[in-house]
């Protein structure tokens, strides 16, 4: 037996060091080739950092929320033949082999006794089979199920390979009676139980923008109802003609678009402000942010061009970086470089929001919840599509007047969405 050793990875850009954001493995863990090990988070993604072997953990090199240096140790494992890690040679010979088999056996890792402990997993007194921090292994499609299920993974048994969690596990944890129904006294019961939750990988890093955002900036936000019934009457004429052929589209690629063309008059806001160099950046390519919800937190992919996409390629774009977002896959490059954010809570939006702005952007484009309403016109009430649109400038670049008017003239391109595409 031998010890293969991975060091902390060199994630590239200059990066000197990573945050050791989360463990999905233990000491005394069988871990197979591609298994995810850990998320590390960069200054911009989390980054997952698979097992190149078949093994035995025997060593982590740190705990969630360490900031780790680049090439240190972060776990070792116990692998058939030599190994990468010439140092432990003689103790693993002699010593580890033996130690290893009794220690380890094959059956231990899928013993049924997880599965046992699920039996009433939403009894707060009820065993849990995995530590909370844990991640249990589970493809985004599974993860989404039971998410929208309200189901926490980590009291489902995993019956795939290394403990995975498959589609059938949650067929059987549904299937059990305390799943779908719940005691009225531990409904009422008072609960004494606390749970700290440590900010550390992404929350960490959001947590420090925020900061950094409304400290640093000077914020002001601007607030503008918008008649989107006519925007709306098209987007589902649109659907309905290529919709099969070109895809569905929502209404962000027509707000993407409205953007690009009202920047032309105001390019001071497509602009990122670096206050120590005390330097303003107009950039004429628009790279826009799209301010997306994962389950690890809010990220912001990055539609990059929007200046030069239909229609039709921003839907398309939007839609992937969405999903690499959500799902952890979306690289540093999709997730830095925006010159202008765009954020949509979708019909969750509420009336007003007041968004923070994502540094070192001047501008973000925050959209409500479209809601019928009667509106007067011309004398006449008719029932209207109305949307707020709650955007929030830095001070210290955009004037007031300069902003009003930005959001004016996204407001008209919108009631009259011919203009978007009247060069």
């Amino acid at each position: 037996m031998g010890t293969h050793v991975i060091k902390m990875p060199d994630i590239g850009e200059g990066i000197a060091e990573v945050e050791l954001s989360a463990w999905h493995v233990k000491v005394g863990d069988m871990v197979v080739e591609d298994q995810v090990l850990a998320d590390v988070m960069t200054d911009k993604a989390m980054v997952d950092i698979p097992s190149p072997v078949n093994g035995k953990v025997i060593a982590l090199g740190g705990e969630p929320g360490e900031v780790m240096a680049v090439g240190s140790i972060l776990i070792s494992i116990e692998v058939e033949g030599t190994g990468n890690h010439q140092e432990d040679k003689p103790k693993a010979v002699p010593a580890a082999a033996p130690a290893a088999a009794p220690k380890a056996p094959e059956v231990q890792a899928p013993a049924p006794a997880p599965q046992a402990s699920a039996a009433a997993p939403r009894q707060p007194s009820a065993p849990v089979p995995r530590e909370a921090h844990e991640r249990p292994l589970a493809s985004p499609a599974v993860r989404k199920r039971a998410l929208d299920a309200g189901i926490e993974l980590r009291y489902v048994h995993g019956s795939g390979p290394a403990g995975r969690i498959l589609h059938e596990d949650l067929d059987a944890f549904l299937e059990q009676p305390s799943v779908a129904s719940s005691t009225p006294a531990a409904a009422y019961g008072k609960r004494t139980d606390e749970q700290q939750i440590p900010v550390i990988g992404l929350r960490r890093k959001i947590a420090q923008r925020m900061q950094e955002a409304t400290q640093r900036a000077a914020h002001f936000s601007y607030v503008e109802e918008i008649d989107v019934t006519a925007v709306e009457e098209l987007r589902a004429h649109l659907n309905e003609k290529h919709g099969a052929s070109r895809g569905k589209l929502t209404l962000l690629p027509f707000l993407v678009r409205a953007l690009v063309v009202a920047l032309r008059d105001f390019p001071q806001i497509n602009a990122r402000y670096d206050d120590e160099a005390q330097v303003i950046t107009r950039l004429g390519a628009v790279h826009v942010g799209i301010a997306t919800q994962a389950d690890s937190g809010l990220m912001v992919p990055v539609v990059r061009h929007a200046e030069a996409r239909s229609l039709w390629d921003s839907a398309a774009e939007i839609a992937r970086l969405a999903t690499a977002a959500r799902t952890g896959k979306a690289s540093r490059d999709e997730l830095s470089g925006s010159s202008i954010t765009l954020t949509s809570l979708g019909a969750l939006g509420g009336i007003v929001s007041t968004p923070v702005l994502n540094l070192p952007e001047v501008a973000i484009v925050g959209v409500n919840k479209i809601v019928e309403r009667p509106m007067v016109i011309k004398g006449q009430i008719v029932i209207r599509k109305m949307m707020n649109l709650s955007s929030s400038f830095d001070h210290r670049v955009v004037d007031g007047m300069d902003a009003a008017l930005f959001i004016q003239a996204i407001r008209g391109l919108l009631e009259q969405p011919a203009s978007l595409f009247v060069e």
